[in-house]
């Protein structure tokens, strides 16, 4: 009954086998081999963007602090949601390798709204120049409080970017997750409604550890390769990325794994709600936010159960706690249905 993290659970076996394939004989090295090349073609199709610019990166801050570096100047700004893992969770890195550029959080929340976003830029984006100025909006879909945006929603947000002259970051960790909430293509997330860049998650979601970046216009990209090189984060056995993510798109496979996730939290879902529990989450993929008492936190944790809670400084044992389950697609039904007759036993 692992429900720590999509990172926790295990590497798919298509994957390892392509690491497999790969780790025989010798190849060129920094990319500048046949299997990267398969993967990059391999990304154009997905996205239906013969022109892109794709990048393999071994992480997803990574990914995201140099993308973001690549899109901005030192001087200027980068809205996102007060919970953006490139807020919270990235130690700086943004900042890092934008060479200072302020992160900016519209909402507290993990979902950006049109009215929010306005009234940030009303207060940060003046023109005056003692502030910021204007640089790139950052979204994760599916968003860090495990909400997915709907395609209209990121539209507006991307429209609104676009018109103030900021560049547009969508940042997609869980990108696959979306994508199977949504019933949508990987193009109609991204470019077709105004993304910039994007970022094509692989590690939460059955690989070993590699995310793909991907510039729809090859000339906002033209940095992106130097700060790569000069940040340490081209690999020098490229080659193993890129058969990750050569498995990882093989059949579909990327979509298979996340539609399964999903699929085991949707039935989480449905058993909480049933058992009355108090769900936070308002439109989950394959994570979920949820209030317990502190004892029944323990109680399923002294059981076996996995995960996170967060309780605050002198919470009681009755004291409702915040915490999350995350359902990778190697979780079973059989934990799920374990994990809802504990909890059932536990109320």
């Amino acid at each position: 009954m692992n429900f720590a993290s999509d990172n926790a659970g295990p590497v798919h076996p298509q994957v390892m086998e392509a690491l497999r394939r790969v780790n025989e004989g010798y190849d060129h090295g920094y990319g500048n081999d046949p299997e990267t090349e398969a993967a990059k073609a391999a990304l154009r199709a997905l996205f239906d963007a013969p022109q892109a610019e794709v990048f393999l990166m071994p992480g997803g801050t990574a990914a995201n602090a140099l993308t973001l570096g690549t899109l901005v100047q030192p001087w200027q700004a980068v809205y996102c949601s007060g919970l953006a893992h490139i807020h919270v969770d990235e130690c700086g890195a943004p900042e890092f390798y934008t060479g200072g550029a302020k992160l900016v959080p519209v909402v507290p929340g993990d979902q950006i709204t049109p009215e929010a976003l306005q009234k940030a830029w009303a207060f940060w984006d003046t023109g005056d120049v003692h502030q910021p100025s204007g640089g790139a909006l950052s979204v994760t879909n599916t968003a860090e409080r495990g909400n997915t945006y709907t395609l209209d929603e990121l539209r507006v947000l991307f429209d609104m970017a676009h018109s103030r002259g900021l560049t547009v970051h969508l940042d997609g960790a869980r990108f696959a997750n979306a994508v199977a909430r949504l019933g949508c293509t990987p193009a109609e997330m991204s470019w077709k409604i105004g993304a910039d860049a994007v970022v094509f998650g692989g590690t939460k979601n059955g690989c070993m550890g590699v995310e793909a970046v991907l510039f729809f216009d090859p000339e906002k990209a033209r940095g992106l390769p130097f700060r790569r090189m000069r940040s340490g984060h081209l690999l020098s056995k490229h080659r193993y990325l890129a058969a990750q993510m050569n498995a990882y798109l093989a059949d579909g496979l990327w979509l298979e794994l996340a539609r399964k996730a999903n699929a085991t939290c949707a039935m989480l879902v449905e058993g909480m709600r049933h058992l009355g529990v108090e769900i936070t989450t308002q439109t989950p993929a394959n994570l979920i936010y949820f209030r317990l008492p502190l004892r029944t936190h323990e109680t399923l944790q002294a059981k076996g159960a996995v995960y996170y809670h967060m309780p605050e400084p002198g919470d009681g044992p009755d004291d409702m706690v915040r915490a999350r389950l995350v359902c990778d697609w190697n979780l079973s039904e059989d934990a799920v249905t374990r994990f809802l007759e504990t909890l059932k036993a536990a109320l």
